[in-house]
């Protein structure tokens, strides 16, 4: 099961940036080609999955983990906050900037900027991604109490760099993908209660 939610959220936030069409949206034809693709609508959709598994990854191994399992749990609430804030962000990305795409009629860069940067939905997006890299950093620490410091690494520096990768070009963008696809994968092939008999001993030693 783990490893399964693991390659699974990992796999979704690799394609999210791979299937994303990527025309210049500064220019009118180029937002109207990619905002009123379907893909723009399918990449975004696999970002809010992802987002919705993000923190059931703390919670799986907190299930296992007898070290840690505080810090974990910790995680899991962090990461939830965060993706409640980030969602809203990423459905009005997904579905309203498409709509207003596929009807026309109407000045889309304006209104996706509206959308995207009015401060209520700026700040709320802002701070969920901030819990949300808090909360995998978390994670990364819980992780290092039973297991090797870098397995959680990659998983940790994929989340904190969700939100500098916004400024990037395209390849930035879909390396960041394959970064956290990668910090995903080292996750799933950790083993479970590592470092449990290290913990045995020394509660014998005491």
């Amino acid at each position: 099961m783990r490893r399964a939610l693991l390659v699974t959220v990992g796999a979704l936030f690799v394609l999210y940036p791979a299937l994303r069409p990527w025309q210049d949206e500064t220019l009118a034809d180029g937002a109207a080609a990619a905002m009123g693709s379907p893909l723009w609508v399918a990449s975004h959709s696999l970002a809010m999955l992802g987002f919705i598994l993000l923190p059931a990854v703390p919670i799986v191994f907190a299930w296992h983990e007898k070290r840690g399992r505080r810090t974990l749990v910790s995680a899991a609430i962090v990461l939830w906050l965060g993706v409640g804030l980030v969602l809203p962000y990423y459905g009005a990305e997904a579905f309203a900037l498409n709509a207003v795409a596929t009807l026309g009629g109407t000045d889309l860069i304006a209104v996706s900027d509206s959308i995207r940067f009015g401060p209520v939905q700026g700040l709320s997006f802002l701070a969920g991604l901030l819990l949300v890299a808090a909360g995998a950093v978390l994670t990364a620490a819980g992780l290092a109490k039973s297991h090797p410091w870098w397995l959680g690494v990659a998983f940790a520096a994929g989340f904190v760099l969700f939100g500098p990768q916004f400024a990037g070009p395209p390849a930035v963008r879909v390396a960041h993908g394959v970064l956290v696809g990668i910090g995903c994968l080292l996750l799933a092939g950790a083993r479970s209660g590592e470092g449990r008999d290290d913990l045995a001993l020394e509660q014998l030693d005491a």
